[in-house]
C-alpha cells in the first residue's frame, strides 16, 4: 500500500514587516511546515510503522528553498519526496485549481492507495485542495478527520470527522481515498538526530511541469492578487512615552480627560 502525503511550506510574518508590491518582503518572512500537514505526515508515518503502508511519498509545490521543509517530513519518516516547481508559479498566485492540476498528475504517476493532506493552509487559509483533488481523480474522500483506523485488508478507512457545533461523525471511506486531516488526530513527532541525518540521503525528485506532461497554460490561475496593504487601525490607544515623571503626568491628564477620578 502506498500513501501520498501533501506538504506545504507556509510563510509567516512577525509584528513588524514591509509590504513590497503584492507581497511581504522576503526578509520579513519565516518559512515552516504547514501545521495541518504535520499531522498528515505523522498519520502516514504511523501507517508505515504499523506495517500497513509499504511506502510513504511526500509531495510539495515549491521553489528550491522548500526542500528544507520537505526534509523535515523525510526526517520524520517519509520515504522519499517529490518537489514540483516551474518559473510560471513565481509569476502569480497558485490557486486551488492550479495545485489540483499538479497533484492530479502526481497521483497518476505514483498511483497511491491513500492521499493524506492537511485540512487547510496556515498562510492563505484555503481548505479546498484535498477535497477538490478527490473530486478530480475520482477518489472517495472525507474532510476534517480527527481519528483514523485503516483496515487495509478490507480496503476501508474508518474515520471520525469533526463537524460544526461540536458534532462528530463516524463514517467509512472505501480506498483509494483522499483524507484531509485536522489537528488533534495524533501528536506529531520531533525529528530525531538520526532521522535528520537519514533525511539528507533520501531522494527529493525536483520535478517540472514538463516532467508531469503539463504546460504553463494547464496550471494558469483563475485568481489574480492585485494589491496588498495593512488595514487602517481604528484604535484610539495612545502610546505614552518619556521618563517616569513625564509618563505619570500624561497618564494623570488622560484619566482626568476620561472622567476617571480618585475615589
Amino acid at each position: 500500500m502506498k500513501v501520498l502525503v501533501t506538504v506545504k511550506e507556509v510563510a509567516s510574518a512577525g509584528d513588524d514587516f514591509t509590504i513590497e508590491g503584492t507581497g511581504i518582503a522576503e526578509r520579513d518572512l519565516e518559512h515552516d511546515l504547514n501545521e495541518w500537514d504535520d499531522y498528515a505526515v505523522e498519520a502516514a508515518v504511523q501507517l508505515a510503522e504499523a506495517g500497513i503502508a509499504d511506502e510513504v511519498v511526500g509531495v510539495t509545490i515549491g521553489p528550491e528553498r522548500a526542500e528544507e521543509t520537505i526534509r523535515m517530513a523525510l526526517a520524520k519518516g517519509v520515504d522519499r519526496a517529490v518537489r514540483i516547481w516551474d518559473d510560471t508559479f513565481a509569476e502569480g498566485f497558485v490557486d486551488v485549481s492550479s495545485k489540483v492540476d499538479v497533484f492530479e498528475a502526481v497521483v497518476a504517476e505514483e498511483e497511491p492507495d491513500l492521499v493524506l493532506s492537511g485540512v487547510q493552509a496556515a498562510d492563505d487559509g484555503f481548505g479546498a485542495t484535498g477535497v477538490a483533488l478527490a473530486e478530480r481523480i475520482g477518489f472517495e474522500h472525507a474532510a476534517v478527520v480527527n481519528h483514523l483506523d485503516l483496515d487495509a485488508d478490507a480496503g476501508v478507512a474508518h474515520v471520525h470527522r469533526e463537524l460544526e457545533g461540536g458534532v462528530e461523525e463516524l463514517t467509512e471511506v472505501d480506498l483509494p481515498a483522499v483524507l484531509t486531516v485536522q489537528t488533534g488526530l495524533n501528536e506529531p513527532r520531533y525529528a530525531s538526530l538520526r532521522g535528520i541525518r537519514q533525511a539528507q540521503r533520501k531522494e527529493i525528485a525536483a520535478t517540472t511541469l514538463a516532467d508531469l506532461g503539463l504546460t504553463a497554460e494547464d496550471v494558469e490561475s483563475a485568481l489574480t492578487l492585485t494589491s496588498m496593504y495593512e488595514p487602517e487601525s481604528e484604535s484610539d490607544a495612545e502610546l505614552i512615552e518619556g521618563d517616569a515623571g513625564e509618563a505619570a503626568a500624561r497618564l494623570a491628564a488622560v484619566l482626568r480627560e476620561k472622567g476617571v477620578g480618585a475615589s
